[in-house]
């Protein structure tokens, strides 16, 4: 257990560091030795996530894991001083990684990009802008392109227009926080201990904290125009640069927003990546399959 100012996290026994970029502190963890991995989060979970990964690698990798503005125990600036957008996000993920390689020892090149989520798309296009500084890839249950669907299924458009055009939406994600406790509580089939509940839970615990939360849903880029779509076809063509790099593609076969046309895209795109499909786990697939997909990962980074 882990004590951060916003008090006790369980299972999360990391030093907290912290850059100031952009008017903000974004948290971020640096542990361990040896090839950086970097390890990128989506929305609504944070740094969380990777605990176990971190775990896993630190004895012989330099696990490198932030917290995006606005989320885990990184800063939550008002929106007049930070724009919570996929830009920032990349731009973030820029500064970091460039301090850590001017000034804290980390190499330029050798880097393996691992993400799930919004992780994906954000990794992707930061690699767009430094292909030469990534080596190998890792994918859980994420997208890097355009929606694949011809149209997205009704049950995932609907949700998402309204909480792209209604109040309710702002209500319901900032006051009640229904989007964090509904991924916490559905997003592994398995479900989750209370604690692990908690500690997803645990950095939004008000309202300006869960802001990122409904900016990221409502920056989900669904077509030209959309305000990420640019950064997303960025995203795009980092993947399409990478394409001949190692890759390892983990994939959660229950979860209801990745579903198997993104599964295909991947393979059509990736068609020389190891491909590890666990059917009966959801969106956390790290909470669900963690024994095998550590392994799996850990298999992969050995001989790749």
């Amino acid at each position: 257990m882990t004590r951060s100012r916003k008090g006790f996290v369980p299972d999360y026994d990391f030093t907290s560091r912290w850059f100031q970029h952009a008017g903000a502190r974004q948290h971020y963890l640096d542990e361990g030795s040896g090839p950086p991995v970097l390890m990128l989060h989506g929305n609504p979970s944070w740094s969380f996530y990777w605990r176990r990964l971190v775990r896993e690698l630190r004895a012989d990798h330099r696990c490198v894991v932030p917290d995006h503005v606005g989320m885990g125990l990184s800063d939550s600036p008002a929106e007049s001083d930070y724009e919570y957008t996929m830009s920032s996000r990349v731009d973030d993920l820029c500064a970091l990684t460039d301090e850590l390689v001017a000034t804290g020892g980390a190499p330029a090149t050798g880097w393996t990009l691992i993400a799930h989520d919004w992780g994906g798309p954000i990794g992707m296009a930061w690699a767009a802008r430094y292909p030469e500084r990534v080596s190998r890839l890792v994918m859980l249950n994420t997208a890097a392109f355009p929606n694949p669907f011809a149209r997205f299924p009704l049950s995932l458009r609907l949700p998402l227009w309204a909480i792209k055009n209604t109040r309710l939406a702002e209500h319901l994600f900032l006051r009640h926080n229904v989007f964090a406790r509904g991924a916490a509580l559905l997003g592994a089939t398995s479900g989750m201990p209370r604690d692990v509940r908690a500690g997803y839970l645990h950095p939004y615990g008000s309202a300006r904290e869960r802001l990122a939360i409904l900016r990221f849903v409502q920056d989900i880029p669904l077509r030209p125009g959309d305000r990420a779509w640019l950064e997303l076809l960025a995203a795009e063509a980092g993947a399409a640069r990478l394409a001949d790099r190692p890759a390892f593609i983990g994939w959660g076969g229950r979860d209801p927003v990745f579903r198997s046309a993104f599964l295909d895209e991947w393979r059509r795109r990736f068609p020389r990546a190891v491909f590890r499909v666990y059917p009966k786990a959801g969106h956390y697939v790290l909470e669900d399959r963690a024994p095998e997909l550590l392994k799996d990962i850990r298999e992969f980074l050995s001989v790749s």
